[in-house]
């Protein structure tokens, strides 16, 4: 009986992984430089972290999440992680990071689960790739974090991403603005959503981040939040601005984006890309200064964003994922025993290297080494090993030369 994979569960396959791996190391690469640590957060967590800290109206806690009841403790229920930045606050607070390390600056890489509908570039489960600073309230903060992102964009290879902000105000003055917004709602009230009409009253920000045609429509002239701000949240907003206009002078504000969840505030971002058609955003995140103090710690500060890796690999080339180093292609019996003792040569000094056990043509191996992506070929056969001498290919170049048997390891390893 065959058996397929879940709807939403996707394996990622060799020729793939290779594009995921390099994404993998130029994080945390990037990462390290910006001097955060690797945090790692289980899959599995209580529910009431979620409904805590994401929000009773979100779409995640409403419809989205895989929750089940916990058989070891009756009554409680058990949630597979939609997001990363409740889990790592969670942490945070229940190993009191915040008297041993106030300022932390944390970073995490692994998959999400969400019941949603399947689409191009969003699955049931999918991956994310996610850092956060608690600790810090300054816009420096908020400043780096764009920063981080620029320079890892960079370095997979993105070009052409558009960085939107806005600020979400704080306790102080979005009450205010929530008001404005919320009259200027019932006046539309029937040309929304039902489910913006059933949650209008509880949040009625979330209808701005509504993505039915009818509700953008109607939405259209809705007061923007900017202009609603304190003199807290207008200068830390205007120093964030400041500062990224020096190094990102093509963002774009977006008084309409409010992120999907309940503990964001001040600043909020996306990174964008026009290649990804309707759900287009790369990475996206903000200021979630209460969350820490909600999830039963010290009133902290904190901002943070996640990257959704299934979106960020479409967009990277695929040459720059791994490449074999050496294929090491033998003809006749008597050389396959030197190549195999030369491949493991390689490999123990640090090259990728790899050899066919049954013989083929040399054609057969070249192709072979064409579909690894092989920067180089070794090739001996009979006549070679009596002659003393094998023949190295680069296979970018397309240039060859003689090495000698004897030394052909020291030579090619010096090309690592």
């Amino acid at each position: 009986m065959k058996i397929s994979a879940l709807k939403g569960f996707s394996d990622i396959l060799p020729g793939e992984i290779e594009s995921w791996r390099f994404v993998e190391e130029q994080a945390r690469e990037v990462f390290t430089r910006y001097n955060f640590s690797e945090i790692r957060i289980p899959i599995l967590e209580k529910t009431e972290l979620f409904s805590r800290s994401l929000g009773e109206t979100t779409d995640i806690v409403e419809k989205e999440m895989y929750t089940f009841a916990d058989q070891d403790a009756k009554g409680s229920l058990l949630t597979l992680r939609p997001e990363g930045t409740a889990g790592v606050v969670r942490a945070y607070v229940e190993a009191e990071l915040y008297k041993t390390e106030p300022q932390s600056k944390l970073f995490y890489i692994g998959p999400m689960f969400r019941r949603e509908r399947p689409q191009k570039g969003r699955l049931r489960q999918f991956h994310q790739i996610g850092a956060e600073i608690l600790g810090r309230g300054d816009p420096i903060a908020d400043a780096e974090l764009l920063m981080l992102l620029k320079d890892f964009f960079s370095r997979v290879g993105l070009e052409g991403l558009t960085l939107e902000l806005n600020s979400l105000g704080c306790v102080q003055c979005r009450p205010r603005y929530r008001r404005e917004l919320l009259a200027f709602l019932k006046e539309r009230g029937k040309q929304l959503c039902p489910n913006c009409q059933r949650r209008m009253e509880r949040n009625p920000l979330r209808v701005l981040d509504c993505k039915e045609e009818s509700c953008g429509e109607a939405t259209r002239d809705a007061p923007s939040i900017l202009d609603d701000l304190c003199l807290d949240c207008k200068g830390h907003f205007e120093m964030v601005r400041g500062l990224v206009q020096k190094h990102l002078p093509a963002y774009r504000l977006n008084h309409r984006m409010v992120r999907g969840l309940d503990y964001y505030c001040r600043t909020a971002f996306e990174w964008t890309s026009d290649r990804l058609g309707s759900q287009n955003a790369v990475a996206a995140g903000g200021r979630y200064d209460g969350l820490v103090e909600d999830l039963g710690g010290p009133a902290t500060p904190g901002v943070g964003f996640a990257i959704g890796m299934e979106r960020l690999v479409s967009l990277v080339d695929k040459e720059r994922g791994g490449r074999l180093d050496v294929y090491v292609a033998w003809i006749g019996v008597e050389a396959r025993g030197w190549a195999f003792a030369l491949a493991q040569q390689l490999r123990e000094g640090g090259m990728s290297a790899e050899m066919d056990g049954d013989e083929k043509s040399l054609k057969s191996q070249m192709r072979r080494a064409d579909k690894l992506r092989a920067r180089f070929v070794l090739m001996v056969g009979e006549d070679e090993l009596k002659g003393g001498k094998a023949t190295l290919r680069d296979m970018d170049t397309k240039g060859q030369e003689q090495i000698g048997l004897d030394r052909a390891a020291e030579i090619v390893l010096a090309r690592k």
